[in-house]
């Protein structure tokens, strides 16, 4: 008997209410809002990531044909209610046999740091999917020297379980379990 899919329909993420944020799929018109962010060397060390230099045309061209490409994850931009696109969260390397998955978060605009944001968008995709799908585990990576970061992760249930270094890069690994009291259940 074939086992059902952790995501019904992967290409159509759910639109979720946290207190703070909306978060919805990913659409063209964030691109260039994606374009600025992964320019900016900041965030980008925040991401242990190499700030892009190709122009806003092949990142445009690039960013549509991965909105169109169908895919084991999900990608939610991260808005505030009166709609300003704030960041975004990824759930990806989707394991079925495991019930896990993988996630990201970036806030990029910068006066949203450090205010809550990226834990209700979190909170958000955790209450969902711990709710409406069978996954028993949410992963991530984050610097080890990324304590904002950690700090933020803790307080939304994840806890350290590893470390792993790439290249000059060394990164602690958390994870959250299904069982784990989530906030604001």
């Amino acid at each position: 008997m074939r086992r059902p899919s952790i995501f019904a329909d992967l290409t159509k993420p759910p639109i979720l209410t946290g207190n703070k944020v909306n978060l919805r799929p990913k659409r063209l018109q964030d691109a260039a809002n994606d374009y600025r962010w992964r320019q900016n060397a900041e965030l980008c060390q925040l991401d242990a990531a190499i700030p892009i230099s190709c122009s806003f045309e092949e990142f445009l061209e690039n960013y549509t044909e991965e909105l169109h490409r169908p895919g084991k994850s999900y990608r939610f931009a991260i808005e505030t209610p009166d709609g300003k696109h704030i960041g975004n969260c990824s759930y990806f390397n989707i394991d079925q046999t495991k019930n896990d998955v993988e996630m990201g978060i970036m806030i990029g605009e910068r006066d949203y740091w450090n205010r809550g944001y990226g834990t209700d968008a979190i909170l958000a995709t955790l209450n969902h999917f711990f709710s409406q799908t069978p996954l028993k585990r949410v992963h991530l990576k984050t610097l080890n020297w990324n304590i904002r970061a950690q700090k933020c992760f803790q307080k939304c249930g994840f806890v350290p379980c590893g470390q792993v270094t790439y290249g000059d890069y060394t990164f602690i690994l958390m994870e959250v379990q299904r069982s784990t009291k989530l906030k604001d259940e």
